[in-house]
C-alpha cells in the first residue's frame, strides 16, 4: 500500500500535469479572442456578443454533459461560489479581455496578463486565510510594476484604456479561479464549470440574441469564437479545476508561468504578429518575478471550515 506521502506526491503531480494542460488550452484564448473580435481598424464580431455567445453555446454542451452523468443540482451552500465563479470567468474576464483586444495586439495582452499567477495565488491566500510573506508581497509589487511599466512604455508614457481592461480581466479571472477551486473540493471538478455555465444561461442566452452581429464576419472570426466556446470556456476548465483540486490552488497556479510565452508564440502563426525583443524581454522579466514570488512562503491557512460535501447519486 502506498504511503500517505507518496499518495500526496502523486496527487500533486497529477494536479500539475492537468493544470499545464489547462494552461496550454487557455494560452490560445488571447489570439483566438483577437481573431474573433478583430482590431479597431478591422472589427469582426462584437466583444459583447463574443462574451455572451461563448458562454451561451458552451452552456448547451455543459447541459448535455450534466444530463449524461445525471448530476444532481448543486446545494444552496454552493450558490455563492457558483455566482462568484460565473462573475469572474463567464462575465468579467472574457468581456474585459475582448474589449481590450480590440485596442491592443495579443502579444501586448500576454505580457500584461502575465501577472495572473500572482493574482491567483494572492486571491487564494485571501480566500484560504493564508498570510503571504513580505517576499511574496515584494514580488507581487515588482511584477505589477513591470507590467505597468511595459504598458506605459508601449502607450508613450501613459496607461491606455486597454491596459486597465486587461488588469481588470486578471483580477476577474483570479477571483473566478479560486471560487471554482473551492467548489472543486466539494463536487467533481468537471461539473463546476458546467454548473457555472448552465446557471448563467438565463442571462447569457438572451444577451447572445440581443447582441447577435448584424454585419458579416469572416470565417476566421467565427472559428475563433468556436475555439473559445469549446476549449477556453468549457473543456479547458475540466483540466484546470481538476488540477487545482488535486495539486492545490496556490501551487498549481505556478504552471501559469508558461502562459504568456505560449500566448506570444501562438500569436505569430494565428495572427501574423511580429515578436520583438522588447516584448520578449518584458515577458521574461514578468515570468522571472512570478517564479520567484511563487517560491515565497504564503503561510499556513488559519482554521477554515472544510468545503461542504457534495453527495452524488449513483450513475
Amino acid at each position: 500500500m502506498p504511503s500517505p506521502s507518496s499518495f500526496a506526491r502523486r496527487r500533486e503531480t497529477q494536479g500539475l500535469a492537468l493544470g499545464l494542460l489547462g494552461v496550454v488550452i487557455f494560452s490560445m484564448t488571447l489570439p483566438m479572442t483577437r481573431l474573433a473580435v478583430g482590431a479597431a481598424t478591422d472589427p469582426q464580431l462584437p466583444p459583447f456578443f463574443v462574451t455572451a455567445g461563448r458562454a451561451a453555446f458552451a452552456a448547451g454542451l455543459a447541459a448535455i454533459y450534466l444530463l449524461a452523468v445525471r448530476a444532481p443540482w448543486p446545494g444552496r451552500e454552493h450558490r455563492l461560489a457558483l455566482f462568484v465563479s460565473a462573475l469572474g470567468t463567464v462575465v468579467g474576464f472574457p468581456l474585459l479581455l475582448s474589449l481590450a483586444l480590440r485596442r491592443v495586439d495579443a502579444m501586448h495582452a500576454a505580457v500584461v496578463t502575465g501577472v495572473l499567477p500572482l493574482a491567483t495565488a494572492l486571491a487564494a491566500a485571501i480566500a484560504f486565510r493564508q498570510r503571504p510573506s513580505a517576499g511574496f508581497w515584494t514580488c507581487a509589487a515588482l511584477g505589477c510594476g513591470l507590467v505597468v511599466g511595459f504598458a506605459a512604455w508601449q502607450g508613450s508614457g501613459t496607461l491606455v484604456l486597454a491596459d486597465l481592461l486587461l488588469l481588470g480581466s486578471v483580477a476577474s479571472a483570479a477571483i473566478g479561479y479560486v471560487a471554482g477551486a473551492r467548489l472543486s473540493a466539494a463536487m467533481p471538478a468537471e461539473r463546476v464549470i458546467c454548473w457555472v455555465l448552465v446557471l448563467s444561461a438565463p442571462l447569457t442566452l438572451p444577451a447572445t440574441l440581443a447582441t447577435w452581429p448584424v454585419q458579416p464576419a469572416s470565417a476566421a472570426a467565427w472559428g475563433g469564437l468556436a475555439y473559445v466556446t469549446v476549449f477556453s470556456m468549457w473543456l479547458g476548465f475540466f483540466a484546470w479545476y481538476r488540477g487545482l483540486a488535486l495539486g492545490g490552488t496556490v501551487r498549481v497556479s505556478q504552471v501559469q508561468l508558461v502562459q504568456p510565452f505560449l500566448a506570444i508564440l501562438f500569436a505569430v502563426p494565428v495572427l501574423g504578429e511580429r515578436l520583438d525583443a522588447a516584448t520578449l524581454g518584458f515577458a521574461l522579466a514578468v515570468v522571472a518575478t512570478v517564479f520567484v514570488g511563487r517560491a515565497m512562503p504564503v503561510g499556513r491557512p488559519a482554521a477554515v471550515p472544510a468545503a461542504p460535501s457534495f453527495k452524488t447519486r449513483p450513475t
